[in-house]
């Protein structure tokens, strides 16, 4: 995933987001059900999931826009903005909650100053919610740029975001 150094530095022109769209659709041409590695090759290209590329996948595919609005927001992976460098994704399930999660996201979103599917007012970390990461013996746990971590303490997440943050 391209990573912008700020989500305002991010904004491709839309004859790039129209060529990695059109890029995408080629290369998963006369797959059915083809949409979903469509969007993971143009956030895979981009960073995230433009506007701009809704309407020139509705074209291609021969779907409706609110077909493709819908999957863009009903997976949480996908973005329709761009992220920070830094993507902080917090696991939201019942193990991390019964070990202390909501604090942990209490802290964060102290920390950051933001909310999820928000960006920190410095411009660096995204948060976002994930709802298991796979470390329910590990609770509570994380994701920074793709990377887990366990057992996180409002320390030990400070210390993963480091000064930056």
């Amino acid at each position: 995933m391209t990573t912008p150094a700020s989500p305002a530095a991010a904004q491709p022109a839309s004859d790039a987001v129209k060529q990695a769209a059109l890029n995408a659709v080629n290369r998963y041409a006369g797959q059915k059900g083809n949409l979903l590695p469509v969007l993971h090759d143009i956030q895979h290209a981009l960073g995230y999931i433009p506007d701009d590329a809704v309407p020139v996948l509705s074209e291609a595919l021969q779907l409706s826009r609110a077909e493709i609005h819908g999957v863009i927001t009903f997976y949480p992976h996908f973005h329709s903005k761009p992220m920070a460098p830094t993507v902080l994704e917090m696991c939201r399930a019942e193990s991390c909650q019964a070990m202390g999660a909501n604090n942990l996201i209490d802290h964060a979103r102290q920390k950051l100053g933001c909310d999820f599917h928000e960006t920190s007012q410095n411009g660096q970390v995204s948060l976002e919610p994930v709802y298991c990461l796979g470390l329910c013996a590990q609770s509570p746990a994380v994701m920074v740029n793709g990377q887990p971590h366990a057992r996180v303490t409002p320390a030990k997440l400070d210390k993963l975001l480091g000064e930056g943050a």
